[in-house]
């Protein structure tokens, strides 16, 4: 009877779990570390129905001053559902060699990022993480060709547009986009 009970008390979680996987949207269905944490994050539970601007960063990059425009895009627009989810990379370039402490000291000290940033993640074509896989579907094979591509996600959880890297975060039509999918109802 007590074997019974514990088989359809687990039986119903997994039934549950499965319940939530599916109605996550694919670009959220992942599970992802912080930068300097150890406690995984579920993108899907930590993110569904907010706007996001997914950008694979480096801290020794022609474009890496774009961590102010980002960090000004995430103060701005945070109380209205927008996060900035940051991924380390070091696929181009090696502009990206450090740790994960070295890393984060250096957004800490140089542009005092707040917005989520995760541990190094692989982004180019050839090898990326199941993530970038992910958000290249959905943008027509749109992988990133360098540091500070930016994908941005609807409340759905859809990609709804991407943007090179020389294409800064506080460009009019990033600026248009965000706005636009902040505006939409689920």
């Amino acid at each position: 009877m007590l074997k019974n009970f514990f088989f359809l008390v687990l039986f119903g979680f997994a039934t549950a779990q499965a319940q939530a996987d599916e109605s996550c949207s694919p670009a959220l269905s992942f599970t992802k570390t912080p930068l300097g944490g150890k406690t995984p994050v579920n993108l899907c539970e930590s993110y569904q129905g907010k706007v996001l601007l997914v950008v694979n960063t480096a801290s020794f990059c022609g474009f890496t001053p774009q961590y102010k425009a980002l960090e000004s895009l995430y103060q701005k627009y945070q109380n209205r559902g927008f996060h900035v989810l940051g991924f380390p990379s070091n696929d181009f370039g090696q502009q990206e060699p450090g740790d994960d402490k070295a890393i984060k000291d250096f957004c800490d000290a140089t542009y005092k990022v707040k917005f989520p940033m995760f541990k190094k993640t692989k982004v180019a074509e050839h090898h990326a993480d199941p993530l970038y896989r992910e958000l290249a579907r959905q943008s027509n094979g749109s992988y990133p060709q360098w540091n500070f591509h930016k994908y941005l996600i609807d409340r759905e959880g859809k990609v709804i547009a991407d943007f090179a890297s020389p294409v800064t975060p506080d460009d009019p039509r990033v600026l248009k986009a965000i706005e636009q999918a902040l505006t939409q109802k689920i």
